[in-house]
């Protein structure tokens, strides 16, 4: 049974493999998209972009388990952390540092983007605020912070330190928060100071008077071993440097979050030396079955149906064991529904470190674990419910137990099995899209792109055939449960 389990989650994590090819990250927010797909379309040949693979430790964690070979990251960001250094630093500081763990860092691209706090103009002006010394007198204002400003040592905690802020920030996504301040559900938020929508949203940057924030300069992040392993690939890297001033970078970021082009033509454009102009008008249907519609298709089957199989290799005997051990029971029950409570996004950050890379051996291990709970309890439940009279009449017939089981225990438990694998299915078509946030790609690509850039028709794009497909799935069942069960138990009655 662990080799089924195993032999299956590693083909179709091994799926993925293939010739040796410059694998580029990029965090979940525009500019990151952007830039990664720069870094890919730069290299002769092309190269596997990965694309919002989440946060800065799960970047990190899979360039140094050699998931990704590069990725775009900003110098502050390094320093302060990655590595926990305080005070000025240079880049010979950082790349001293990181030589540690096999990675360097180099090229800069020729801008800084730094954090930064802001409100809407008018309220800034009736308040007077114009520096974060300013926002301490006010601690009725409302602020929505990205998760991962709120956590980082030199986000929010930081901040609050140095400016004696009392507030407590609500957790929001970055692309959804401008929507959130033009409505006026928050009066603050987070910004990068290369952000297209400050000005579209008439937002007051507040000035970091206390000099809190370091440079973040736009650099790459890599495996020391990649000038050596792809010479050709790094050389094309490599002139990229000072290519890219804050003004250009502001004008790529509102060619896709204003223009509405897709982070691809913004890179393609940019590196043949045009101007993005606007995106011709799109259709939600057009969105839906666009060039990468089948990829994302065949991912997100992949994603489901192995984690599935091998849910069904591991929770049916398990909950066979739960109904003819009672000892055992409580234990098994126990574990499978504690295993459901954790949440997705992290337990896939914890499977990161401990498979040592990210994509899909930790995203169908860790809907493997999802899988068993509806399984393993109607297959206790089913196994339950066959009655002694039945087993009675089996023994009487002088039925091995393990005949017992494989010819009338499990045929008469099957609707209740079958009921399981149902819900366990078309649960793991909703939880496969968040398998998305680290490169196992399907429907969830779509949907972190359009939280990215607050895009609807994009979001849409990824949730609606997800959902089409969980009904897909349900009305399958049904049909099996409909014709092929009635057929499996007069098959019995006739035995």
């Amino acid at each position: 049974m662990k080799a089924l389990l195993l032999g299956l989650l590693l083909l179709a994590a091994g799926s993925a493999a293939g010739e040796d090819v410059l694998r580029v990250g990029s965090k979940r927010f525009t500019e990151s998209y952007i830039l990664g797909e720069i870094i890919a379309q730069s290299v002769p040949g092309g190269a596997e972009h990965r694309p919002g693979l989440g946060n800065t430790g799960i970047l990190y964690a899979a360039l140094k388990a050699g998931s990704i070979d590069v990725y775009p990251e900003y110098t502050g960001t390094i320093a302060r952390e990655i590595l926990g250094i305080e005070g000025a630093f240079t880049l010979a500081d950082l790349q001293r540092r990181l030589a540690r763990d096999g990675l360097g860092v180099g090229v800069p691209l020729g801008f800084a983007n730094t954090y930064a706090l802001a409100l809407p103009e008018a309220e800034a002006e009736r308040l007077g605020l114009r520096t974060l010394s300013d926002l301490a007198r006010h601690p009725e204002l409302k602020l929505g912070l990205s998760q991962e400003f709120i956590a980082r040592a030199d986000g929010w905690p930081a901040l609050k330190t140095a400016y004696g802020l009392s507030q407590m920030p609500a957790g929001l996504d970055h692309g959804l928060a401008y929507e959130a301040i033009a409505a006026g559900k928050i009066d603050v938020m987070d910004v990068y100071t290369t952000d297209a929508k400050i000005e579209r949203y008439g937002l007051r940057v507040l000035e970091d008077d206390r000099g809190v924030f370091p440079r973040y300069d736009a650099v790459l992040l890599y495996r020391l071993d990649l000038p050596r392993r792809l010479p050709q690939a790094w050389q094309a890297l490599q002139g990229l440097e000072g290519r890219i001033d804050a003004r250009e970078m502001i004008h790529l970021n509102a060619a896709a979050e204003l223009e509405h082009q897709s982070f691809a033509n913004v890179a393609k454009t940019f590196l043949a030396g045009g101007s993005a102009g606007a995106a011709p008008a799109r259709s939600l249907l057009g969105a839906l079955f666009g060039p990468d519609f089948w990829r994302l298709t065949r991912e997100h089957l992949l994603l489901v149906f192995v984690s599935l199989a091998a849910g069904i290799a591991v929770a049916v005997p398990l909950g066979v064991v739960a109904a003819r051990n009672a000892a055992a029971a409580q234990p098994i029950l126990a574990t499978v529904g504690v295993i459901q409570t954790i949440p997705a996004l992290a337990l896939l950050a914890f499977l990161i470190p401990l498979l040592g890379s990210i994509g899909r051996a930790p995203a169908l291990l860790a809907l493997f674990l999802y899988s068993l709970l509806p399984i393993v309890r109607n297959t206790h439940a089913g196994m339950a419910g066959v009655g002694q009279g039945m087993r009675q009449a089996a023994m009487a017939l002088g039925l091995a137990p393990r005949d017992r089981l494989l010819l009338i225990e499990l045929p008469l438990a099957a609707p209740a099995i079958l009921a399981g694998i149902k819900t366990s299915a078309v649960i793991g078509v909703g939880t496969a899209t968040i398998a998305a946030f680290i490169g196992a790609g399907g429907y969830g690509e779509r949907i972190a792109q359009g939280l990215a850039l607050n895009d609807n028709i994009t979001l849409l794009a990824g949730a609606i055939p997800a959902a089409v497909l969980a009904l897909i799935i349900q009305g399958a069942f049904e049909l099996l449960e409909r014709y092929a069960l009635p057929a499996l138990r007069a098959g019995i009655d006739e035995g």
